[in-house]
């Protein structure tokens, strides 16, 4: 079977190391957790096509400016999910930041976005439509919800398969 890296990236306290915990774990907890550098987890995906893939997924310390340091656990990877939480709007221009970054050092890596957080509907202020804009050359913009579980297991599926569509010298 094969196997690819990926990196979650975005601002602090967006959702990363939740989205991994429920998709590898179907866990949610509502306790914060800071991630200190990386944390590695892995878990296999299966695909609509029927094809499978291992996932090594690097949950990356949550940052809005990127550092060497976060370039470094970057390096390697096949493709990322790129995290903002709704109810903070400004977390959306820490991923467009982020996004240039590994596209300016690595290359321009196949990524989803999410919008995180889509539960807390009454204070959501960050729209689609706007990630879109801001973001045209994801392979999908998901909303997304660690807490009911809404589009986690789609966001991975969605990059494992746009990551298997790209020819091997591109990944």
């Amino acid at each position: 079977m094969e196997s690819r890296k990926i990196c979650i990236l975005g601002d602090f306290a967006v959702g990363k190391t939740s989205l991994v915990q429920r998709f590898v774990n179907n866990q949610f907890s509502d306790k914060y957790l800071t991630t200190l550098g990386v944390k590695v987890d892995t878990k296999q995906v299966a695909l609509d096509d029927g094809r499978a893939l291992k996932l090594a997924i690097w949950d990356v310390a949550g940052t809005d400016t990127p550092t060497q340091l976060f370039l470094r656990y970057t390096r390697g990877a096949a493709g990322y999910l790129l995290v903002a939480d709704r109810t903070r709007p400004e977390t959306l221009e820490a991923c467009v930041r982020l996004r240039d970054a590994v596209a300016g050092t690595l290359r321009p890596l196949p990524y989803v976005f999410l919008g995180n957080k889509s539960d807390l509907v009454d204070q959501c202020r960050l729209q689609q439509g706007i990630a879109q804009a801001r973001l045209p050359d994801a392979l999908d913009w998901l909303e997304t919800s660690v807490l009911t579980g809404e589009h986690v297991e789609l966001a991975f599926r969605r990059l494992a398969a746009g990551m298997l569509s790209k020819p091997p010298s591109q990944v």
